[in-house]
């Protein structure tokens, strides 16, 4: 199965979630503050990490972004803390899905799993979009505006190129949600309007392309 970090300064939330990862199959390694999280994923591999925001020595955003520098594998931030600016700033690190205490053992492995499949699937053929100056490579999730490379969040680019696909098709938020993050979403869809947020401030000048639809969802035109 998967190679799972967990970094949490809460002794007995780290057992809790060895407890339903090691039952689900995986290995499990543990960090009890940023600053042993960053040498861990330096010194060995791992296929998911799930963080803690609020922690000695070196907090969980400062401890993502210098993981971020090396390394893209998918990363779960787990919080007390709900606030859309804590979202938004661990989106925009790269952040691949946010959880907030207290949580759902069950529904943290369904997040794992829908991450990991997402992670494995790959195209199989080259698939480039192009809108004006718009250029999405959806083969190697690269996006450039008028000739200049767009960094995005790794669900920026799923939410983007998954709207892209379905270009001119009003998609409702349950569509949505179920598609992009795919597992069954628990009522809180801050999340999605956070990443239509991001998405369009990623876009600039081409944001206009992402239609709200009242009461419905959104629409790439």
């Amino acid at each position: 199965m998967y190679n799972i970090l967990i970094c949490d300064d809460e002794l007995m939330i780290r057992k809790l979630i060895r407890k339903y990862a090691e039952f689900e199959g995986h290995s499990v390694d543990e960090a009890s503050n940023g600053m042993e999280a960053v040498a861990k994923c330096r010194n060995n591999s791992y296929d998911l990490v799930i963080m803690d925001i609020m922690m000695p020595e070196l907090d969980g955003f400062s401890a993502c972004r210098e993981i971020r520098k090396s390394s893209s594998l998918p990363i779960i931030m787990l919080s007390a803390r709900g606030e859309e600016y804590d979202r938004i700033n661990g989106f925009e690190l790269g952040v691949d899905d946010y959880v907030v205490k207290p949580f759902s053992p069950k529904e943290l492995m369904l997040r794992i799993n829908a991450i990991m499949k997402r992670t494995a699937g790959s195209e199989s053929k080259n698939e480039i979009i192009e809108i004006e100056g718009l250029t999405a490579d959806l083969t190697a999730r690269t996006v450039t505006i008028d000739g200049e490379r767009v960094d995005m969040s790794p669900k920026e680019y799923d939410l983007f190129f998954y709207m892209l696909r379905n270009r001119n098709i009003a998609l409702t938020r349950e569509k949505l949600i179920t598609e992009v993050w795919g597992y069954d979403f628990y009522g809180d869809d801050r999340t999605l309007d956070t990443h239509i947020k991001l998405l369009r401030k990623s876009l600039g000048k081409y944001s206009k392309l992402i239609v709200t639809l009242r009461g419905v969802g959104y629409r790439f035109e």
